[in-house]
C-alpha cells in the first residue's frame, strides 16, 4: 500500500477538525442551522490555511443526510461519496488550468441540471483569480442568480486580482494565518497518533517555519520524520533537515559584529556554508533575530510578542543591552536590503560577506544614520578615556598603509601617457595588493582613457559603483594605491556601466591596446 502524505492523511473531515479558523466555522455552522445558506462564497487567504478543506466540509454538511450539530456525519452515503471524490454533487475545478471562457460556459450549461441526489450542487473553483476576464464575465450572471440548488465556492490566495463585479456577488471569508501555538499543538496530536516521538521545541520550530500554513507545517514535519525515520525528532535534527541555523549561532555572529571583527564574521559564515545550510534562510533568520533584539530594547513586557523560550529571552535581553536602538535599526536595514537582493543573486555568499563587513564598518556608509552611529561610537570612546586614532582605510593592508605614509611625505611627479600605459600593464598586481572588499569590486573593472594623462576605471553598476563613486574616501584611496604603484601622480575617474555593450559603445578599452590578463584567486 502506497504511503499517504500527512497533510492528505489528516485533512479535516468535519468542522471540529478545522484549526485556527473559528470565526469562519462558527458563521458557516450558524447558516446551516438557520437554513440561511448563501449561493456564492469567496474564501481568500494565504496557502495552507484550510480554504479548500472548509469548502469540502461545507459541501458535505449541506448535503449530509444526518448532520451532527451542523457538521457532516461522515457516515452516510453522500458524505462518503463526497469524501472519496465520487459524488456528482460536488464539482471541484482548478482555475489555474481551466481558465478559459469555454470552461466556464460548460459550468453554466451544467447548472441547469438539478442534483441526482442530495439537496445542493456545489461548485468549488480553486485559484479563481487565474480566470481570464472573459471567463469572469461568463460567470457573472450565473453567479448572481443561480438556481436554488446551486452553491458556488470560490477560493483564492490573491483576492486583489478578482474583479469587483465578482466580489460584490459573494459572501467573503478571510482565512487567517494560523498561530504557532495552534500549529504546534496540532503537530503534537498527529505525532501521538502516528506513534512518533518528537520534542516540543522541534515541533514549535517547524510551526514557526511554516509561516501560518498548516499544510506547509505538515509537509515539513513529514520531511523531518522521513529523514530520521524510527528516531526521536529532536530540535537539532529538525534544524539539520530544514537547513536552518540555531539561535546560539546568531548570538555568536552578533557578538562578532559588535566587536567589529570582520574575520570572525566571515569564519562563522564559512561554518554555515560547510554545514550546507541555506544562505537565504540564514539571512531571514538573522534579520528576525535582530528584530527580536529591537523589540526587547523598546519594551519591557514583550514575552507575548517574541516567540522564544524563557532561556532565549533572557539571553536576548542581555545581548540587547550591549548596543543601542539606532545601531540595531541600521543592522536590520542592511540585512533587509540584502534579503531583497539575494532572490535573484548568483553569488549569494559574496553579497552576505559584503553586508557583514558593512555591519562591522560603519565607515563604509555615508547615510545620516551611519554617520550618527560613528559619532556615537567616538563619543563613547572619549567618555571612557580611549585614545581615538584615524582608522585604517579600506582596501589596503597595514604594510601598504605604512608605505603609503612614507611616500605621501614626498610629492609625486605628474603622470605622462607612458605612466598610464604602465598602470594598465601592472593592473593585475595592483588589484592583487588591495584588500577586500575593494579587490572584489576591481576584479571585473575595465580600464579606459579619462582625458589628459588620466585613467578611467569603469565598474559595473551596483555594489561596485556605489562603493567607489558614492564614498570619496574609497576613490581617493584607490587613486593613491595606483599612484604609489607607478610612483607618479595619476588622476583617476570612476564610472559605472550597466553592460559590456555600453562599455564598448562609450569607452576605449585599453586592455585591447595593451595585453592584460587578470586572474584573482578565490580566498
Amino acid at each position: 500500500m502506497s504511503y499517504t502524505a500527512l497533510y492528505r492523511k489528516f485533512r479535516p473531515q468535519g468542522f471540529e477538525d478545522v484549526k485556527g479558523q473559528d470565526h469562519i466555522v462558527t458563521t458557516l455552522k450558524n447558516q446551516i442551522r438557520a437554513e440561511r445558506i448563501g449561493h456564492a462564497y469567496l474564501f481568500c487567504g494565504t496557502r495552507g490555511t484550510g480554504k479548500t478543506s472548509v469548502a469540502k466540509i461545507f459541501a458535505k454538511a449541506v448535503n449530509c443526510q444526518s448532520p451532527k450539530d451542523a457538521s457532516p456525519c461522515g457516515e452516510c452515503a453522500l458524505c462518503k461519496a463526497i469524501a472519496s471524490g465520487a459524488s456528482m454533487n460536488v464539482i471541484e475545478i482548478d482555475a489555474a488550468s481551466n481558465n478559459g471562457v469555454d470552461n466556464i460556459r460548460e459550468i453554466v450549461d451544467e447548472v441547469s441540471y438539478s442534483p441526482a441526489e442530495g439537496k445542493y450542487k456545489v461548485y468549488i473553483i480553486d485559484e479563481v483569480h487565474m480566470l481570464s476576464i472573459g471567463a469572469f464575465n461568463a460567470l457573472l450572471k450565473t453567479l448572481e442568480e443561480p438556481p436554488s440548488y446551486v452553491i458556488f465556492i470560490l477560493a483564492t490566495t490573491e483576492v486583489h486580482k478578482i474583479p469587483i463585479t465578482i466580489l460584490s456577488r459573494c459572501q467573503r471569508y478571510d482565512f487567517r494565518r494560523i498561530t504557532i501555538d495552534t500549529i504546534s499543538a496540532r503537530l503534537n496530536e498527529l505525532m501521538l497518533a502516528e506513534g512518533v516521538q518528537a520534542e516540543d521545541r522541534a515541533l514549535r520550530y517547524i510551526a514557526k517555519t511554516a509561516d501560518g500554513s498548516m499544510r506547509d507545517a505538515l509537509s515539513l514535519l513529514d520531511q523531518c520524520v522521513a529523514f530520521h525515520f524510527g528516531e526521536e525528532l529532536t530540535y537539532d535534527k529538525a534544524l539539520d533537515v530544514l537547513g536552518a541555523v540555531d539561535t546560539v549561532f546568531f548570538s555568536r555572529m552578533f557578538a562578532q559584529v559588535l566587536d567589529r571583527n570582520v574575520s570572525g564574521c566571515i569564519e562563522l559564515l564559512e561554518e554555515i556554508v560547510i554545514q550546507g545550510r541555506e544562505l537565504s534562510q540564514f539571512v531571514t533568520d538573522f534579520t528576525w533575530y535582530l528584530r527580536n533584539l529591537l523589540l526587547v530594547l523598546t519594551s519591557d513586557d514583550i514575552e507575548d510578542v517574541i516567540d522564544v523560550s524563557s532561556e532565549n529571552l533572557e539571553r536576548l535581553k542581555e545581548e540587547a543591552q550591549k548596543t543601542d536602538m539606532d545601531t540595531i535599526i541600521r543592522y536590520i536595514r542592511i540585512f533587509s536590503e540584502l534579503s531583497g537582493k539575494l532572490r535573484y543573486a548568483t553569488q549569494k555568499r559574496i553579497l552576505i560577506e559584503v553586508s557583514l563587513i558593512k555591519l562591522c564598518k560603519p565607515s563604509m556608509e555615508t547615510d545620516e544614520q551611519s554617520l550618527l552611529g560613528r559619532v556615537r561610537e567616538l563619543e563613547d570612546k572619549v567618555e571612557k578615556g580611549v585614545t581615538v586614532v584615524m582608522p585604517q582605510s579600506a582596501g589596503v593592508s597595514d604594510a601598504g598603509q605604512t608605505e603609503q605614509k612614507k611616500k605621501a611625505k614626498a610629492e609625486l611627479p605628474k603622470a605622462v601617457p607612458e605612466d598610464v600605459k604602465t598602470v594598465v600593464e601592472r593592473w593585475p598586481s595592483i588589484v592583487m595588493n588591495t584588500d577586500q572588499p575593494m579587490k572584489t569590486y576591481l576584479k571585473d573593472a575595465r580600464l579606459s582613457l579619462g582625458g589628459d594623462n588620466k585613467l578611467m576605471i569603469v565598474v559595473a553598476d551596483g555594489l561596485a559603483s556605489d562603493y567607489l563613486m558614492k564614498n570619496p574616501d574609497n576613490k581617493e584611496q584607490l587613486q593613491r594605491i595606483i599612484s604609489d604603484a607607478v610612483e607618479k601622480e595619476i588622476e583617476v575617474n570612476v564610472q559605472g556601466i550597466g553592460s559590456d555593450r555600453e562599455f564598448e559603445d562609450s569607452y576605449i578599452d585599453l586592455s585591447r591596446l595593451i595585453h592584460m590578463d587578470i586572474e584573482i584567486e578565490n580566498e
